[in-house]
């Protein structure tokens, strides 16, 4: 059972984890084990995830998101499975974690008279400068 929060938590058997050989050091060890992590949820399938939060992580714009709607985490930042497993754990609980809190509807707001001065003043300044550049012709 991965717990989530008090009131979330995710049986083993929604979890899918797959091992398979990873890159990087390690030598002629690297070539034998299979140290690498990936790991699969199937979020739009979840009967442990209440519907508000499923919908929030659908929602995401996730590249580790599927089209089928399975997150796929991959886990290959030690060389130790278990450890790889374990990250790969502890970052679908932060996902998860991360849509817990409902985002803050955003209000719309007029910019100040100031602000709009500041604007125009530095358009004004900018312009002038840029102009300061140009070559004028000699009037003769």
């Amino acid at each position: 059972m991965l717990t989530v929060s008090h009131s979330i938590a995710l049986p083993e058997s929604e979890l899918v984890e797959r091992f398979l050989r990873a890159d990087g050091p390690g030598g002629q060890h690297v070539n034998r084990t299979e140290s690498a992590v990936e790991l699969r949820f199937d979020v739009a399938g979840s009967p442990s995830l209440p519907e508000e939060i499923r919908t929030r992580l659908l929602q995401r714009r996730d590249r580790r998101l599927t089209a089928e709607g399975v997150l796929v985490i991959q886990g290959r930042r030690f060389r130790d499975q278990g450890r790889n497993r374990d990250d790969v754990r502890e970052r679908l609980v932060e996902i998860i974690r991360g849509v817990l809190v409902p985002p803050k509807k955003r209000l719309a707001t007029r910019p100040t008279r100031a602000s709009k001065e500041r604007r125009l003043v530095g358009k004004q300044q900018r312009g002038q400068i840029k102009q300061s550049r140009s070559r004028k012709p000699d009037l003769e």
